[in-house]
This record gives structure tokens, C-alpha cells and sequence, in this order.
């Protein structure tokens, strides 16, 4: 299914909008799109995030951890490359899920992004009980697990995901992978631009 959802996010027709992905459930007949369920954590300033934050935004998702030794410099620098590029487009936001629970609090989370230098009302990172941010990665179609065998005890994915207002699945990308992270970057304008 990732194979075809991947395909599906790489087609550059300028003319048609983005596809919502994933498998659609059908009730009474009828074709409900995939949609990211109801959500709640606490950000890097204590404050509560989750479906009314992002009302009738569209935002990139991504699952990261502190001290990661891997990935997670490379996919948080790409997030910064999206965050300055629409950082005064008030139509788009940023959600980065810790997967470490256990060590990165909300004050680790806040130094992190002070570290960036970032808005925090602009890019949210998150933490909140782990089952939640590991269920709610496969939601994304991401990956966000305990392994004591992968680096820094995580395996991720490094993926960065589109999510549009409606709370649909549009597009993603490598995250650790600039170019991709560029033609992302279009199917984000090419989002905010349907009407």
C-alpha cells in the first residue's frame, strides 16, 4: 500500500490537485476518505495541541527525537528549510511528535526549539503518552517504535507528511533526502493554492 500511496505523492500534474491518501472506509455505501483521527499532547510552552489547533490549516507532520543519533538532525534541518520558506504563510503550520517519552519533557522540547529559533505558534513540538504518538504515526503512515536494537533505541522513518484542512493525508517525503524534501515543498504551495 506505501509503494502506491509513494507513486501516487511523486506525480507532478500541475493541473489536478493533490490525491488524498490512503485507504478510504465505506459507510452506507459511501467513500469516507482516510482522515487523521482526534488528537491531544502538550507542546514545548505547556499548551495543549491538537484537531482545533490546526482548524482549517494545513500542516507537515513529522515524528523525531531529541537525541536521536541518526536521522533527526537531517529531517529537522529539512522542516526548517519548509518552516522559513512559509513562515509568514498563517494557512500552514509545523506538528514535530517527540517518539521519546520518557526523556523528552516539555522543557527539553523548549530548549530544542529555542535552539531553532523558532515561532513556537508556528511549530509545535510535541510530547503526550507514548501509545498515543506511536498509534497516531500509523495514522500519518509513519513509523514511530521502541527497538533497542536501532540507534538511540527508536526506529523511525524520517518521513514528512502533508496533512490538509480537512484532516486528509496529500503528500509526503524523505525527510533526510533535500531534493524530495524540494518537490514537497511544491505539493505544500500547490495545496494552499486549491480552492
Amino acid at each position: 500500500m506505501l509503494a502506491g500511496l509513494f507513486f501516487a505523492s511523486c506525480s507532478d500534474t500541475n493541473h489536478q490537485p493533490l490525491p488524498v491518501l490512503g485507504r478510504p472506509t465505506f459507510v452506507n455505501g459511501d467513500s469516507i476518505p482516510h482522515t487523521i483521527p482526534d488528537f491531544s499532547f502538550i507542546d514545548q510552552d505547556s499548551q495543549v495541541v491538537d484537531n482545533q489547533t490546526f482548524a482549517g490549516k494545513a500542516y507537515v507532520v513529522d515524528f523525531f527525537f531529541t537525541s536521536c543519533p541518526t536521522i533527526c538532525p537531517k529531517t529537522t534541518a529539512q522542516m526548517f528549510r519548509i518552516y522559513k520558506k512559509f513562515k509568514d504563510d498563517d494557512r500552514l503550520l509545523l506538528l514535530a511528535h517527540s517518539i521519546d517519552t520518557k526523556y523528552d519533557s516539555v522543557p527539553v522540547l523548549k530548549k530544542y526549539a529555542s535552539k531553532l529559533g523558532v515561532d513556537s505558534k508556528k511549530w509545535h513540538f510535541v510530547t503526550g503518552k507514548k501509545d498515543d504518538i506511536y498509534d497516531i504515526a500509523d495514522d500519518y503512515f509513519s513509523v514511530a517504535v521502541e527497538d533497542p536494537n536501532s540507534p538511540g533505541g527508536y526506529d523511525h522513518s524520517g518521513r514528512l507528511i502533508l496533512i490538509d484542512k480537512n484532516r486528509h493525508v496529500r503528500s509526503f517525503c524523505d525527510g533526510t533526502d533535500a531534493n524530495d524534501v524540494t518537490r514537497f515543498m511544491k505539493d505544500i504551495q500547490k495545496l494552499l493554492d486549491e480552492k
